[in-house]
């Protein structure tokens, strides 16, 4: 019986992989994403097999896996870099981390005003605990994606969101005094 499953589940890779991965990239930009869908779909109907579930229409309920799978990972895919978020002051002025940062190539900025900068950020991400300040740096500074991190810590992503949330919540009241400052000088 398992070595039908196998040849059924091997024939069925083949016969549907192409079709599957084209359906997912007409959504899905990214390769490396679509190809982690397909082989959660792959995984899925290898799983549904062993368990020794009957499927009528194999390339019907491959699709419709399809669809749910892209559909989570677009759910899971509003995860966003601290960069993007803003902080509003008084309705109108906006605080982007690029904005604080200065510029390496200006010339204007000097190297104690990059300095102080730097110091003032790393600090603010110290003060971070630990679980909330490894989930920030492995997501903006290393890029690691939440999955890779769940994958390697064994925590759900919903876990590793809701830590980079609060360290975000964190830092951005944190360097927007520093913003404030620099709009004031």
């Amino acid at each position: 019986m398992a070595i039908e499953q196998n040849e059924r589940i091997q024939e069925t890779v083949q016969k549907e992989r192409k079709r599957l991965l084209n359906f997912i990239r007409q959504r899905v930009n990214n390769v490396a994403d679509a190809e982690d869908i397909l082989q959660d779909v792959f995984y899925q109907f290898t799983e549904y097999l062993r368990l020794g579930s009957q499927i009528d229409s194999i390339t019907g309920w491959l699709f419709a896996v399809t669809r749910n799978k892209i559909t989570d990972w677009f759910r899971k895919k509003r995860e966003t870099p601290f960069s993007d978020n803003t902080l509003e002051y008084d309705g109108e002025e906006t605080l982007f981390l690029s904005e604080i940062l200065p510029d390496p190539s200006s010339k204007t900025d000097t190297p104690m005003l990059r300095k102080m900068l730097a110091e003032t950020i790393m600090e603010a991400i110290e003060e971070l605990p630990v679980e909330q300040r490894t989930v920030f740096l492995q997501h903006e500074v290393e890029g690691k994606s939440f999955k890779e991190m769940a994958a390697e810590t064994g925590l759900s992503i919903n876990t590793l969101l809701s830590r980079k949330r609060y360290a975000v919540l964190y830092l951005r009241e944190q360097l927007a005094e520093l913003y404030q400052e620099l709009l004031n000088n």
